[in-house]
């Protein structure tokens, strides 16, 4: 395998992933994306247990491991052996940046601190994962996703208004601590250029979370409102919902601004809408949001699904089907875009999966091969970036380290 990043605008970045799930990898998922070579150390025997992970296993492989371990190099390491921790200090010392999401205090126990990386390495970047962060009285607790999304204020405000607090379908918390991670990496490399020297990114759940949240807590200071639960609405922005349409399908519409509305009005034949007191502004429309729901899913029940798209798209007004893994892949705008691109698996065989994003014009993000073996690329990297001899590895593989 050839690492054909040099176009990357992350080339020549060598990254350390330490970590496991999702969090912690789907941070280096992305600076691999952008052409870092990231080097993922993995447990010798069992491997990130997302190669396991996925509601199906097809020949008994999870499809979640092609995803979010692209683009990287699997050397396995048993970090729990002095000698694996000597290895991983090895290869930090030959790194940019290092990407580790375990319990704070993990890295300090294994004699892997940020001082004492730094003071071999002092251009080293440390982006440091966690549920609670490194510091606080909650920082020794174990945190996953769901609690940050907690915590943060995701949870109390999604869903219907009269059941417990949802979940998104996705892991929401680990991947925006992850793009948190991933950005005070960027700027932490930013800031090297002009001081030559690293430092600690330190991305909690919880708050990567919050820093999502808008102006819940500055409404509640302020008026003493506590935003709740609302399902498929905002509460005062109108219209802006799912409508069904004939035939059992549903449209999205959002015409909550006053020039849309307009045109929405005009879509329904009742461009009286617009000048009407009870509809005609914002105020008005999130007064009366019920109401108003209500006269627009008469109006779409009567029609079809693709009737009121040509309609509505024709007039100008914000609109869609809610997708699923098969419109995606059927959807012109998808294709044009190469928003899901195929790649070879050595064992699945052609593969799709979503492309790099966002996309840069010059130095564009791309997936240039699917989530390795587990150790696949052991002897290499330790024979080219940590500098070991055939008999140095041979004694750390005969000692189960690697």
């Amino acid at each position: 395998m050839t690492d054909s990043a040099a176009e990357g605008p992350l080339s020549g970045l060598r990254v350390i992933e330490m970590g496991t799930l999702i969090a912690g990898p789907f941070c280096g998922q992305i600076l691999g994306d952008f052409g870092a070579e990231v080097i993922k150390l993995e447990d010798p025997k069992s491997g990130d247990p997302m190669r396991q992970w996925g509601r199906s296993l097809p020949q008994g492989l999870s499809p979640w491991w092609p995803v979010i371990g692209r683009n990287k190099k699997s050397v396995t390491v048993d970090l729990r052996k002095a000698e694996g921790q000597a290895l991983a200090r090895t290869l930090i010392g030959k790194a940019d940046v290092v990407v580790e999401n375990f319990r704070p205090g993990t890295f300090e126990k294994w004699g892997l601190s940020y001082e004492s990386l730094a003071a071999e390495n002092p251009r080293l970047v440390m982006a440091r994962v966690s549920g609670f962060g490194q510091t606080g009285p909650y920082s020794q607790r174990a945190g996953y996703g769901l609690i940050g999304e907690a915590m943060g204020g995701l949870r109390h405000v999604t869903g219907e208004p009269d059941r417990p607090p949802a979940r998104a379908g996705i892991s929401i918390g680990d991947s925006l601590a992850a793009m948190h991670a991933v950005m005070g990496i960027m700027m932490a490399l930013h800031a090297r250029e002009r001081t030559g020297r690293g430092q600690v990114i330190d991305a909690a759940l919880y708050e990567s979370v919050l820093a999502v949240m808008e102006n819940l807590v500055t409404e509640y200071d302020l008026t003493g409102y506590v935003r709740e639960r609302s399902g498929s609405i905002l509460p005062g922005i109108a219209p802006s919902n799912v409508y069904p349409c004939a035939g059992g399908e549903m449209i999205l519409i959002g015409g909550n601004g006053d020039t849309v509305f307009a045109r929405l009005a005009e879509a329904m034949g009742r461009p009286e809408l617009a000048t009407d007191e009870r509809y005609a502004t914002h105020a008005a429309r999130g007064a009366r949001q019920g109401e108003l729901d209500a006269l627009i899913a008469d109006w779409t029940s009567q029609r079809t699904l693709t009737d009121l798209l040509a309609l509505l798209e024709a007039k100008g007004v914000p609109c869609g089907r809610i997708y699923r893994a098969p419109d995606m892949l059927e959807d012109p705008q998808f294709q044009a875009r190469e928003a899901i691109v195929t790649t070879d698996h050595p064992v699945f065989g052609p593969i799709k999966m979503q492309n790099a994003f966002p996309k840069l014009s010059a130095t564009p993000g791309r997936v240039r091969w699917p989530g390795p073996a587990l150790g696949e690329h052991t002897e290499a990297v330790l024979r080219e970036v940590a500098g070991m001899s055939p008999a140095e590895i041979e004694a750390l593989r005969a000692k189960a380290v690697i």
